[in-house]
């Protein structure tokens, strides 16, 4: 039954499957598997240096040709490496009349709160193709980019979203900029659902608390029904709940039934197919009471994320899970730095 799990699931439910950071040869199998979109961040080029080392070389050569700046060469490779999903997804994006065959581009993760940088880099990303769609993350600063990718109707990806005060802002700040412009484009909000609950396992044991694993892992679905839910009573017709950060299968089979689209890694995807399952709906599921408590008594920042309104706005960027995917996202940019540097001086020796 292996290979039958996406078929089912574009044939039966309104759910979609978008792949994560691939490889060449895994741009291919998640098309050949119903992809309809793809999400990059800016550590994805960290993994094709491990993963396809002299592909990465040939793209940071070309940069650092026509960019002598290290920091320019690296935006330049990963624009590249971008660009070549964005041609694999084009058929997908034409055939669609422009709604699906999107892949996103992160900013660099030190500007995260700039805003005109995030404008800037978002205008000039829409001549790599128009499947480009670009990722802000739901913070001060970066939101503020919203008006202008709207006003310019560039699709936007809502990221390090790990709270449901976040979803309804940057709902909110959506809606507010398209009826100011009169522009609707696709707007994703994505909750990252296993990241968080790597974060509440890690505060787990930095604090010694006990907690059964079957619990733990609910923390982060919980959250992300509500913010679906939240996104359906808004009314947006153009918003769309985006599961990411999956760290098990569950993370996306957890949101299948609903309009909900959701981007795992390639090995994810293998995994579910590998299981041979079939989609069955869990986007309705309720948590049990029991363990909403549990999760609530144990862990603060779980009532600041699963709570309405229990996250101000100006502690969004300082938000404990957002700190550990941010980091994630630096550890990966400073790793690409790094290879540039590396090769401009293996060039010049």
């Amino acid at each position: 039954m292996s290979g039958n799990y996406f078929s089912a699931l574009k044939n039966t439910t309104a759910t979609r499957f978008w792949i994560n950071n691939p490889t060449g040869a895994e741009i291919e199998a998640a098309l050949a598997q119903g992809a309809v979109g793809c999400t990059t961040n800016p550590a994805y080029c960290s993994r094709l240096a491990t993963e396809e080392p002299e592909y990465l070389r040939s793209l940071i050569d070309l940069a650092i040709d026509e960019e002598k700046d290290t920091e320019e060469a690296a935006i330049g490779v990963y624009k590249r490496a971008a660009k070549r999903i964005m041609d694999s997804f084009s058929g997908l994006w034409k055939e669609s009349g422009g709604s699906a065959g999107f892949v996103t581009i992160q900013d660099d993760p030190r500007r995260d709160e700039d805003k005109e940088r995030i404008v800037r880099e978002s205008l000039a990303n829409r001549s790599l193709g128009p499947n480009y769609m670009t990722k802000i993350p739901v913070i001060p600063g970066a939101m503020d980019a919203i008006d202008a990718c709207v006003e310019a109707d560039i699709p936007i990806c809502a990221t390090e979203i790990f709270a449901l005060s976040q979803a309804e802002r940057i709902c909110q700040v959506y809606r507010d900029a398209s009826r100011r412009s009169e522009k609707n484009p696709p707007i994703y909000i994505t909750h990252i659902s296993g990241i968080f609950d790597e974060y509440l396992g890690k505060y787990a044991l930095r604090n010694a608390i006990q907690i059964d694993e079957s619990v733990l892992r609910m923390a982060g679905l919980a959250i992300a029904r509500r913010e679906y839910e939240l996104i359906v009573r808004m009314g947006i017709p153009t918003a769309h709940l985006m599961g990411g950060g999956a760290r098990g299968t569950y993370h996306f089979t957890g949101l299948v039934g609903g309009q909900a689209h959701v981007t795992i890694n390639w090995s994810t995807a293998q995994e579910i197919m590998d299981s041979g399952t079939l989609p069955e709906s869990a986007i309705g599921m309720v948590t049990p009471s029991r363990v909403i408590d549990e999760l609530r008594e144990k862990f603060p920042d779980f009532r600041r994320a699963y709570d309405e309104g229990a996250l101000p706005e100006k502690d969004f960027a300082g938000f404990g899970p957002v700190q550990l995917f941010r980091n994630m996202f630096l550890k990966g940019w400073y790793l690409l730095l790094a290879e540039v540097s590396s090769r401009k001086a293996a060039r010049a020796s």
